[in-house]
């Protein structure tokens, strides 16, 4: 059976925005019908940089015991920053943060730390480097000793690839797995990821080749839809768009029992409905 969860920072409590807590937001995903979050502090608990010094021991114990109460698990813990900063100072920052992530990760429970793969410049933006080799192994260099320091502590990574970022494909994923050897290091596999206005109309196979490159690695799913808008696709929620799920579906019925699967882009006014739609189409077969 698939577990259906949520962004939690998609999540409105219909409170005012100094009672938009972590908890209240929790609560409220429950009483929507979701299993599991993906957490992303910094848009969930306000006034904190959540930089190294910030991620200690005690936020574990206290993020663990909020979602305990709310009876969430935490699929994901996010941590999307640019591991192929160029500045090898600001670099380092980053992996530290990382590094605090894995320790709060190892407390709480969550069942992955989360991350995209990043761009080869500072404003961590698609440029003319991005799909390179150049900027795909500066990513590895960048990735390895975060792998290495979830090993240590039993957690397990996650990269999500994306068409604007560096692992833009199921091959180049594919190279960090093996260029990493770790049985730590696993996938987010989020579809609509994969797509861009050049391959949109070829989605099932592009899906196809994720599922069959990728599909003993992948530990989370996100789900979303999109819609075109001129020469680019912006993410909508689940079923409000061109998606066709029955792939994506079908691999996760068939080879992925119990998979936490997390919705993006959905609002308070179809989060429910998004749910719904996964739920009822898993079903259906």
């Amino acid at each position: 059976m698939i577990q259906i969860g949520i962004r939690l920072h998609d999540v409105n409590a219909g409170l005012g925005p100094e009672k938009q807590t972590m908890e209240a937001r929790a609560r409220t995903a429950r009483q929507e019908g979701f299993s599991c979050v993906h957490l992303a502090f910094a848009k969930v608990i306000g006034g904190v940089s959540f930089d190294a010094a910030a991620l200690t021991e005690g936020l574990g114990m206290y993020a663990k015991g909020v979602f305990a109460r709310a009876g969430l698990d935490v699929a994901v813990l996010g941590c999307y920053l640019n591991l192929a900063h160029p500045d090898p100072a600001k670099l380092r920052e980053i992996q530290s943060r990382y590094y605090g992530h894995i320790r709060v990760a190892s407390i709480m429970g969550a069942g992955v730390v989360g991350t995209e793969t990043g761009a080869p410049n500072a404003e961590y933006k698609l440029d003319a480097n991005t799909h390179t080799d150049e900027a795909l192994e500066t990513f590895i260099r960048g990735l390895a000793p975060v792998v290495e320091c979830a090993e240590s502590y039993g957690v397990t990574v996650a990269i999500e690839p994306v068409w604007n970022h560096i692992v833009y494909n199921a091959d180049r994923a594919l190279k960090v797995l093996k260029s990493i050897g770790s049985h730590d290091l696993r996938i987010i596999l989020d579809p609509v990821n994969l797509l861009y206005t050049g391959n949109a109309d070829e989605r099932d196979r592009v899906f196809a080749d994720a599922i069959d490159k990728l599909g003993e690695y992948v530990a989370v799913v996100h789900l979303k839809d999109f819609v075109r808008e001129g020469d680019k696709l912006r993410s909508v929620a689940a079923g409000t768009g061109e998606m066709d799920y029955s792939r994506i579906l079908r691999f996760v019925r068939e080879r992925k029992p119990f998979i936490q699967a997390t919705l993006e882009n959905t609002t308070n006014d179809n989060a429910e409905a998004a749910r719904t739609f996964i739920a009822a189409a898993y079903a259906a077969g």
